[in-house]
């Protein structure tokens, strides 16, 4: 076994981060702030729903779930009990990228933390039991009732990615995965799924407040030293695509849905690159709030639009040219056919008519404000530099997307527009309402 590689101050970021990898793999990323007694405990692990492979959808989220169920010394339930009866706070979020668990805590109780997630990291196999596996199945199909098949629109999302990428492609399927695929799969399938990706050599793990990197590095070690790394860990398939589409995609769905709405999405570049910087600005500028195009045009100008149902946004994929989509609800007597031709014309008009000064500065002032928020908290700053230091190798490198925003101009987002919002390239979702009496 190696010894580990010794700490790395990184700068070019507004607060210190300092860095180590042990011996079994495990990258430490450390940001000390002393400006309150807290401390965020972040592990963001390279598993997400891209990695699945064909009959194991739903595995990385129906583990977000049960990493909260026991591990070899903690008990049911107990995580979370410690963690909240300590003041913190818990949560865990999947996506197709990765999959990552935090806490925030009074800084007294950061051992503890990290006892906890070293513990589920190493110890959650043992535990693992058919009652908690089963009990947890259910919990993700209420999940998937509540979120997407309940709800008026819920399950665009679900429609919208094998619209956007291809059977087989790694982003076609949703985090929630498959019902199917989930009940069919054995209790040594997920111990099995678990052992191969849950592993410190697929482990960031971040800690930003009020400790020093000495401290967290050697707890780290204490810790999370002895779990063994994982040799071979098989890497997610290919996502490389031609960012546009090479023809339309096209799906029409009848629901009860209060009235009628229209998503339309586009590939465009991976998240973190200058193509997707720029995709982003020309998200704000086309539908992010009362000053973008859309609102101006089809909200409070033509009044085809409902005001508070009307947008545009990016979906922060990395690892393929992610999407970006825009979508508007038609006002009451509106035909959907008017209110998809309003959409298309403000779109067109991204390449048509140069976005002004007024619209690129106001952007860059909402984007600057975001970013700014995203960091305030140790929470948010330990997750992006978790965030970075999985995608990019780099934790620092987190300072170059406000950077890369502020670095748009509008002929930047022209040349965007032109390529990635060709008609011929757009994927188009319609919600109808159900005509009275049909639903029954």
């Amino acid at each position: 076994m190696t010894s580990p590689t010794a700490p790395v101050a990184t700068t070019g970021y507004p607060w210190p981060i300092e860095t180590t990898r042990l011996a079994n793999g495990l990258r430490v990323v450390v940001s000390e702030d002393r400006t309150a007694p807290v401390v965020c405990v972040n592990l963001w692990y390279d598993v997400g729903s891209r990695h699945e492979p064909a009959g194991q959808t739903g595995f990385a989220h129906l583990f977000e779930h049960l990493m909260f169920e026991g591990s070899q010394h903690v008990k049911k339930t107990e995580h979370m009990k410690l963690v909240q009866g300590n003041g913190g706070s818990l949560n865990a979020t999947t996506n197709p990228d990765r999959t990552n668990y935090f806490e925030t805590m009074p800084s007294e109780h950061l051992e503890l933390a990290l006892w906890l997630e070293a513990d589920r990291m190493g110890g959650l196999v043992p535990a693992l039991t058919q009652e908690t596996l089963d009990n947890q199945r259910e919990v993700v199909k209420n999940e998937r009732r509540q979120r997407y098949e309940n709800v008026p629109y819920g399950d665009a999302w679900l429609r919208l990615l094998p619209l956007l990428y291809p059977q087989g492609h790694p982003y076609h399927h949703a985090t929630i995965g498959s019902m199917e695929d989930l009940n069919a799969a054995a209790l040594e399938t997920f111990q099995a799924f678990h052992q191969q990706y849950y592993a410190p050599n697929n482990c960031v793990l971040t800690v930003v407040g009020d400790t020093t990197p000495a401290e967290v590095f050697a707890l780290a070690e204490k810790y999370f030293g002895a779990i063994a790394a994982v040799p071979d860990i098989p890497p997610a398939p290919d996502g490389s695509l031609p960012a546009p589409a090479t023809e339309p995609a096209v799906e029409t769905v009848t629901a009860d849905v209060p009235a009628p709405r229209l998503y339309l999405s586009h590939r465009t570049y991976p998240f973190g690159t200058a193509g997707y910087d720029t995709v982003t600005v020309l998200a704000t500028v086309l539908g992010s709030g009362r000053g973008s195009r859309l609102y101006q045009r089809l909200a409070d100008g033509a009044r085809i639009a409902q005001p508070d149902y009307i947008g545009s946004y990016g979906v922060d994929l990395a690892h393929a040219p992610a999407p970006l989509i825009v979508t508007a609800t038609a006002k009451d007597g509106v035909p959907v056919e008017t209110l998809e031709a309003g959409l298309a014309e403000v779109m067109q008009s991204l390449i048509d008519e140069p976005v002004t000064d007024d619209e690129l500065n106001r952007a860059k002032a909402l984007l600057t404000t975001a970013w700014w928020r995203q960091v305030s908290t140790v929470g948010g700053r330990a997750d992006t530099l978790g965030r970075y230091a999985t995608q990019f190798g780099d934790p620092a490198a987190a300072a170059d997307r406000l950077a890369g925003w502020l670095a748009v101009t509008a002929e930047d987002i022209a040349a965007a527009a032109a390529e990635t919002l060709r008609p011929e390239s757009r994927v188009t979702l319609t919600y109808i309402p159900e005509a009275k009496g049909e639903q029954a």
